[in-house]
């Protein structure tokens, strides 16, 4: 059974960082893609940073770019999030999530079938 456990979220002030990390169990680190996702009050769930741990590729969304970093630990199954200089406009619950590899294209929520719980991550001005 695939599973994703997601950490890290919190309360942080503007220009703040947190790291967020995701753990995947039940299925083979390498035939997936992992990618974090984030759904604010109001608004859709967006694609923030996607990972192929098969070749290393990376998204990133026009608004996180230079900010934020995703990262893995093959031997932790561990994805991480490095969320650096924080804004206001990135308060969200944000979720990772697993994709088989060649079953997406880009970041998309519709594209990726395994889901962790959501992690609070809220940021003060």
């Amino acid at each position: 059974e695939v599973q994703l456990q997601a950490s890290g979220g919190g309360l942080v002030q503007a220009g703040g960082s947190l790291r967020l990390s995701c753990t995947a169990s039940g299925f083979t680190f390498d035939d997936y893609g992992v990618g974090w996702f984030r759904q604010a009050p109001g608004k859709e769930r967006e694609g923030v940073s996607c990972l192929s741990t098969d070749d290393g590729s990376t998204y990133y969304a026009d608004s996180v770019k230079g900010r934020f970093t995703i990262s893995s630990d093959d031997t932790k199954k561990t994805v991480y999030l490095q969320m650096n200089s924080l804004k206001a406009e990135d308060t969200a619950v944000y979720y990772c999530a697993a994709a088989v590899e060649g079953d997406y294209n880009g970041c998309h929520p519709w594209d990726f079938h395994y889901w962790g719980q959501g992690t609070q991550v809220t940021v003060s001005s």
